[in-house]
């Protein structure tokens, strides 16, 4: 059965509700939230300090290093605290997708930390991760070429999707469920990180990715917004 209608009403290419807030935790360097709908990612960045152990400092640039976590309580399976080979992986993938904007260059011998908690779950957390994190290096002053924003493109059945969420996450139906989250610079466009899991043809993925270009412009201006406001505040 073709995938004509989105089970929660959306329109294809409509994200669900998005909401960003910057300054949310007072002993961060920068801090700051992000969600798409039950989905709510918050990010807290320390530094730059010095690097220890003092063998992995770098005379020539600094080191971005991002720790992603799902708390125990944020789905309804609860899940077992501490790292996993998933907040691993998802913690290097938000490192790549941030680190090619993040002007780390100008700070050698130290690290800049990025601790991003997902709260409460409904798909799409890496993305709300990497969104909230960019907010927070922005709001803690670490030079930045360009923002960074993050969403997953889906592809039901045959049907390309914007911002996938747990029921669309694990549609069965015709050709099953396609998740692919991708993040992209503003102002240049380009693509920084892109993950797959499922089957897509090559044109497919064109339109995905062109897909995803399109809403993360949308996701740019909520964060935007978000500066905007703490700026507003601090004046």
């Amino acid at each position: 059965m073709a995938y004509n209608k989105r089970l929660d009403g959306r329109k294809f290419d409509e994200t669900r509700k998005m909401t960003a807030k910057v300054g949310v935790i007072p002993n961060a360097d920068g801090s700051a939230m992000f969600s798409f709908g039950d989905t709510v990612a918050y990010a807290a960045v320390y530094g730059p300090k010095q690097l220890h152990p003092q063998h992995m400092q770098n005379p020539e640039k600094g080191l971005l290093r991002c720790n992603y976590s799902m708390l125990s309580f944020s789905v309804s399976d609860r899940i077992r605290p501490g790292p996993n080979k998933r907040s691993t992986e998802i913690s290097k993938v938000s490192e790549w997708a941030l680190n090619p904007s993040v002007l780390i260059n100008e700070f050698p011998n130290t690290v800049v930390d990025v601790h991003i908690s997902i709260p409460q779950a409904d798909a799409s957390t890496r993305c709300a991760g990497i969104n909230a994190a960019a907010l927070a290096l922005a709001h803690a002053g670490i030079p930045m070429s360009d923002m960074i924003a993050s969403v997953s493109i889906g592809k039901m059945d045959t049907q390309l999707v914007v911002d996938v969420n747990k029921a669309e996450e694990d549609y069965e139906e015709g050709e099953g469920a396609t998740d692919m989250a991708m993040s992209f610079m503003n102002k240049s466009g380009k693509l920084t990180h892109i993950q797959l899991d499922g089957k897509i043809s090559a044109k497919e993925l064109a339109e995905a990715i062109k897909l995803g270009r399109q809403t993360c412009k949308k996701i740019y201006e909520v964060q935007k917004k978000a500066l905007k406001e703490i700026r507003e505040e601090k004046n």
